[in-house]
């Protein structure tokens, strides 16, 4: 059955958001390109785009309402129906996958009781799994209201969404303090944090990221790293040969990485088919054979 037109919004919110869009579309010489900060706008009106923001959007864009939802459905960052308070993503693409990441994403789908995309009865927390969070050199990663939280396991995690539930102060490892949904999206539709020393506590890439900038630019890092030993590497050059023995001084140029110092598989690599005796895949056969 054909759906009934959408709901106004109050003449009070309606009157606000008409402000708020004409500061936005003041920045685009084209008005089609403020469709995507305004869904961000109608989200924080909200929680989600409804079909009465679809309706503002198309209506202060001249678009069809076709037009807003073919955008609004396509983008995974606008959600569809109501949400929770923060929206807790976990990182389940390939690296944080191995990495614990699907183990975090089923614990807290127990311990909270909701599925993929779901929230809690209480609104506070929406769960959903999220294909990469372009933090891989901090895996596993979560991500609440977008803000990182490094180097997670389920445990952590679960700490993680407790504390929200009941309403305790989380710091994320890095970027800005958390706020709500409905703030975060206020923000990326353009309107300044307001909040004291928000800014200034975003910051740049944490140190995982940087280390490869340092060594490119041939900068010294401050220790040495102890990492596994590669295949073939002749006695007396492994790194665990400088480890000290028992008894012996602890050298002060050996370094054991902290969990946010986290090795890459690259530079530990792990046992494999290929590399363990005892689990050979043995040579490759023909089909049968």
């Amino acid at each position: 059955m054909p759906q009934l037109p959408a709901t106004p919004y109050p003449a009070e919110v309606r009157a606000r958001l008409d402000a708020d869009a004409k500061e936005v579309l003041a920045r685009y010489p084209g008005s089609r390109s403020a469709l995507l900060p305004l869904l961000h706008l109608v989200q924080s009106e909200e929680g989600y785009v409804s079909r009465t923001g679809i309706a503002f959007c198309a209506e202060t864009l001249d678009l069809t309402t076709a037009e807003v939802t073919a955008v609004s459905t396509f983008y995974s960052m606008y959600r569809r129906r109501p949400s929770g308070d923060y929206q807790v993503g976990v990182c389940t693409n390939t690296l944080c996958a191995v990495m614990g990441g699907d183990a975090i994403f089923d614990t807290l789908k127990e311990h909270l009781g909701v599925g993929n995309n779901e929230t809690t009865e209480d609104g506070k927390v929406t769960l959903e799994h999220i294909e990469c969070n372009a933090a891989c050199d901090f895996a596993p990663v979560v991500m609440v209201n977008w803000e990182f939280f490094d180097n997670q396991t389920p445990e952590s995690a679960t700490q993680l969404v407790d504390d929200l539930i009941a309403g305790r102060t989380v710091e994320p490892t890095r970027g800005a303090p958390l706020c709500s949904y409905k703030d975060t999206a206020r923000i990326l539709a353009g309107f300044p944090d307001e909040r004291p020393g928000a800014v200034e506590a975003t910051g740049g890439a944490g140190p995982a990221s940087l280390i490869g900038l340092k060594l490119a630019k041939g900068e010294a890092l401050p220790k040495a790293r102890v990492v596994s030993p590669r295949a073939g590497q002749p006695e007396g050059e492994r790194p665990e040969d400088a480890r000290p023995q028992d008894g012996q001084p602890h050298d002060p140029q050996v370094h054991d990485p902290s969990p946010a110092e986290r090795l890459s598989s690259h530079d530990a690599p792990q046992q494999t088919s290929a590399s363990d005796p005892e689990h050979s895949a043995g040579p490759a056969a023909e089909e049968g054979e």
